[in-house]
C-alpha cells in the first residue's frame, strides 16, 4: 500500500509538473505571437542578437566628435574592419564573421546614417564623407594596424580611406565593390534612369530588392518583412539623396584616380553572377593597381551581390586565405 500509495504522489506531481509546462509553453507562445504581430522589431532585433552571438560577437559603441557608432566586435587574431554597403548595416557581415572570429580581431560598424549608429546628413553619407568619418572612429579605436574590407558601398569607402592613410591598411579587400566601371547592364540603365531599388517602402518593393541582391533571396515571415520596410522608410531621404550623388560619373568611379595610391595587398572578390555590380569591374580594378605589392582576384558560384551572406563559409576561406599569406600576415 506504501509503495502504491508513493507511486501515485509521484504521479500527481509529474503531471502538475507537465500542466505547469504546458502554461508556460503557452504564455511563451501568446508571448511571441503578440510581440510578432504588435512589435516585429523586436523580435528582428532578437534574432540579430543571437546571430551575433553565434558569431562571437559582442555590441558596443563609441561617440566620435558628436556621433554615436554602434559596432561589432570579437575574435583574436589581426585586427580587420568589414564595411558593409549602401542601404546595409553590420548584420550583413555576421553570417562570414562567425568564421572569421575564429582567426581574426573582428570590427564591424554601423556606418553613419544605417543601422542603429547616428543619422548623419546626406552631405556625410556616400564615399569620401564616410570615409572622413570612418577615419575618425579607427582613430577612436586606436587601431593602428588592420586589414580593411568593403563590400559594395564600403568597397569605395574602404578604398577612399586606404589611399589617404596607406600605413594603417596591411591589406585591402574589395567586395563586389562599388566605384569602379564596368560595361552597362539592367541595373545601371535603371539607375541612369532614375529607378532606385534600395527605396522600397513596401513588402513588394522589399522582396524584388532581394531578387536583385541574391541568387536564392531569403525568405522572410511578413511581419518581420514590415519591420524591414518600417526602419527602410524612416531613412528614406538620406538614402535617396546619398544614391543620387553615387550614380554621378564623379562618384561612379570614385575608386578609378585612387586605385594607383594603393601601395598594400589588395584582393578582388566577387559574385559570378552578380546582378548590380558584375564581375567585369574586376579588370578596372586590376588595371588601376600599379602600386600594389600583390593582387589576387576571386570569382565564387551561387550569390549575386551579397557573398557575405548568401555563400560566408566561401567568402570567410577568401579573406582568411589572402590576410594570412606571408604578404598580407600581421
Amino acid at each position: 500500500m506504501a509503495l502504491a500509495s508513493s507511486w501515485s504522489s509521484l504521479g500527481s506531481r509529474y503531471v502538475r509538473r507537465l500542466k505547469a509546462l504546458g502554461v508556460l509553453v503557452a504564455a511563451s507562445l501568446l508571448l511571441t505571437g503578440a510581440v510578432y504581430f504588435l512589435a516585429p522589431q523586436w523580435l528582428l532585433r532578437a534574432g540579430f542578437a543571437v546571430q551575433a552571438w553565434g558569431a562571437n560577437l559582442d555590441s558596443r559603441s563609441i561617440d566620435v566628435n558628436g556621433l554615436r557608432w554602434i559596432y561589432y566586435e570579437g575574435g583574436t587574431g589581426p585586427t580587420l574592419v568589414l564595411l558593409h554597403g549602401f542601404g546595409g548595416s553590420r548584420q550583413n557581415w555576421v553570417p562570414t564573421a562567425r568564421y572569421l572570429t575564429r582567426n581574426f580581431h573582428v570590427v564591424i560598424p554601423d556606418l553613419p546614417g544605417y543601422g542603429r549608429s547616428s543619422a548623419v546628413p546626406p552631405s556625410d553619407g556616400g564615399i569620401r564623407g564616410e570615409a572622413r568619418l570612418l577615419a575618425g572612429f579607427i582613430d577612436a579605436l586606436r587601431l593602428q594596424h588592420f586589414g580593411l574590407v568593403g563590400h559594395s558601398l564600403g568597397g569605395a569607402i574602404a578604398g577612399s580611406y586606404a589611399a589617404a592613410h596607406p600605413g594603417k591598411v596591411f591589406g585591402l579587400a574589395f567586395v563586389d565593390s562599388a566605384g569602379l566601371p564596368f560595361p552597362p547592364n539592367a541595373f545601371s540603365r535603371g539607375v541612369l534612369s532614375g529607378h532606385d531599388p534600395f527605396a522600397y517602402d513596401s513588402r513588394a518593393g522589399l522582396r524584388a530588392l532581394l531578387r536583385l541582391l541574391f541568387v536564392k533571396p531569403p525568405r522572410l515571415w511578413p511581419r518581420i518583412e514590415d519591420a524591414l520596410v518600417a526602419e527602410n522608410r524612416a531613412r528614406l531621404a538620406f538614402l535617396g539623396a546619398v544614391f543620387d550623388r553615387l550614380r554621378t560619373p564623379r562618384d561612379a568611379t570614385a575608386l578609378v584616380p585612387l586605385l594607383p595610391k594603393l601601395t598594400m595587398p589588395v584582393l578582388g572578390l566577387w559574385c559570378r553572377d552578380d546582378r548590380i555590380i558584375p564581375p567585369a569591374a574586376m579588370d578596372a580594378l586590376r588595371d588601376g593597381l600599379r602600386a600594389a605589392p600583390q593582387i589576387a582576384m576571386t570569382e565564387l558560384t551561387g550569390c549575386s551581390h551579397m557573398p557575405n551572406m548568401e555563400q560566408p563559409r566561401e567568402t570567410s576561406q577568401v579573406l582568411t586565405q589572402f590576410y594570412l599569406l606571408p604578404a598580407t600576415a600581421h
